[in-house]
């Protein structure tokens, strides 16, 4: 290797060492600011006295929104494991958050849909969600174009994971 060379080689090692260390640092706060929005979830769920359902279940029920889903949509759309909606869409049908009705078109699917009880928890969040707009450039000094530029990084970084299970590369 030439005298030149071997800088070259350095600086292209580290930027590898970059890379990952910077890859590996981005799955370890999608992990965690995943997990904290679900204890912040907890946490109003607490405040306002409602036992009945966990967090994961009232960001079901606000991915649910004003729509009229059918499970595999939920699955889809929210990224949920397949048993894991199975379990909680039954948790809170029980819990009469949701309706649920069979499918005119395809009796085999069962559509779903908020109940009163479930608009109450999806109001609920989208209040939550609403404060924490207010305060969120004051207090966590993240604005607009911070989120933007996150958006468009997280989102390419599903793409290529999507990719990487499709193409299995």
């Amino acid at each position: 290797m030439t005298a030149l060379a071997k800088p070259q080689a350095a600086a292209a090692l580290t930027s590898v060492s970059s890379v990952r260390n910077a890859y590996l640092e981005a799955l370890n706060l999608v992990e965690r600011l995943h997990r904290q929005l679900l204890d912040v979830i907890k946490d109003e769920l607490d405040r306002r006295d409602e036992r009945e359902i966990n967090s994961v279940q009232a960001l079901l029920l606000f991915n649910v929104g004003d729509q009229e889903l059918t499970a595999g949509e939920l699955r889809t759309r929210g990224h949920y494991l397949g048993s894991n909606v199975s379990y909680n869409l039954k948790k809170l049908v029980e819990g009469g958050y949701i309706h649920h009705e069979r499918s005119e078109s395809d009796r085999r699917s069962v559509l779903v849909r908020l109940t009163r009880k479930g608009e109450a928890v999806r109001d609920m969040l989208r209040e939550l969600f609403d404060r924490h707009l207010h305060s969120l450039e004051a207090v966590g000094n993240v604005g607009v174009d911070h989120l933007d530029g996150l958006n468009t990084t997280l989102k390419r970084l599903e793409r290529f994971w999507i990719d990487q299970v499709r193409f299995r590369l």
